[in-house]
């Protein structure tokens, strides 16, 4: 058996997260068979176990961005938290719970009549200011089928000159932040894929990937060097950082959504994801995160992670096929 194969089977003995989207994305699973694995995330596994941490009121630790008992002041001494809401919907829509669901449908409801933003009290669906946080936002409600238009309209309005977007724009920045601009385009991804999107937003999510492409996903368009060396790292959740495996996920959906072939820019970077496969066929977890968070996917920085690995096969899968 090669590594590939013994790589899946390992997959299909993970979570039931972890086992759809093997179905989805490597092994062509007919859709009922999809369907069920995938309602499993709802009473099963990491997304039984998130929704069974939410507060009363459908928000997670008390607050919209950072938990109701944590001080800014704290962030430099226990990094930041991951534990409030918009952390918690982000994980439940890669888990891929259905938005059809009981669990969904209700978070939906409450977050949108109880959470408010930190910045300045916003109902939670309307947004904040910052843009990755913006993004996120859009990723997650477009997914579980909220109307998040005026979110998307502030994104368009906020695409920098060079194409793509910075969250430190209100700060004076004038050159767009990769992390920022992959935050932005997997929102502006997912609200197409719900809605159809706008020219605009059309637009604007076309020029945030030329700005990664034309910098071959990781370098300075002036210099050529790599911007940061944490790029090369891959994490999982990957929270508002830019990896690249992240961006190369982010790609692949776009291509099989579009219908279009793999930008050929994207080589470079799909043969380092390639080199870093281990002998077995699975692909480790570089780093974790300071700061709390509710449970960990994965054993740890340095062992095998089924999210990695799951991650890097369908790249390399999608890259591979006619």
């Amino acid at each position: 058996m090669n590594t590939t194969s013994t790589a899946i089977d390992w997959l299909m003995a993970g979570d039931p997260a972890i086992r759809w989207q093997t179905m989805r994305d490597l092994l062509g699973s007919p859709q009922a068979a999809l369907r069920a694995e995938r309602s499993k995330v709802e009473d099963q596994g990491w997304g039984a176990r998130l929704l069974s941490l939410q507060d009363q009121d459908g928000q997670w630790a008390g607050g919209a961005y950072l938990p109701s008992d944590f001080a800014w002041e704290q962030m430099r001494s226990e990094g930041q938290p991951w534990t409030a809401t918009s952390w918690a919907l982000t994980e439940l829509r890669e888990l891929g719970l259905d938005p059809g669901s009981p669990s969904a449908r209700r978070t939906v409801t409450l977050v949108g009549e109880n959470s408010r933003w930190d910045h300045d009290g916003q109902p939670y669906w309307e947004g904040e200011v910052e843009e990755c946080i913006n993004g996120r936002t859009v990723a997650q409600g477009a997914y579980f089928g909220v109307d998040v238009a005026p979110i998307v309209e502030r994104l368009v309005s906020q695409r920098m000159e060079d194409g793509g977007w910075n969250c430190e724009r209100e700060n004076g920045s004038v050159r767009s932040s990769f992390d920022s601009t992959i935050n932005v385009l997997e929102g502006l991804l997912e609200f197409e894929r719900s809605t159809g999107g706008t020219a605009d937003s059309r637009g604007a999510r076309a020029a945030g990937e030329e700005y990664l492409l034309t910098r071959g996903l990781m370098h300075r368009r002036s210099t050529g060097e790599l911007v940061d060396q944490e790029y090369l790292d891959f994490r999982y959740p990957s929270r508002w950082r830019y990896d690249l495996l992240r961006v190369l996920d982010y790609f692949r959906e776009a291509s099989l959504f579009a219908g279009t072939l793999p930008d050929p820019r994207l080589a470079d970077a799909v043969e380092y994801v390639r080199s870093r496969q281990q002998p077995e066929g699975t692909w480790h977890l570089d780093k974790t995160y300071r700061g709390r968070s509710w449970f960990q996917m994965d054993p740890g920085a340095g062992q095998p992670s089924r999210w990695i690995t799951l991650k890097a096969l369908r790249v390399l899968h999608w890259w591979e096929s006619p």
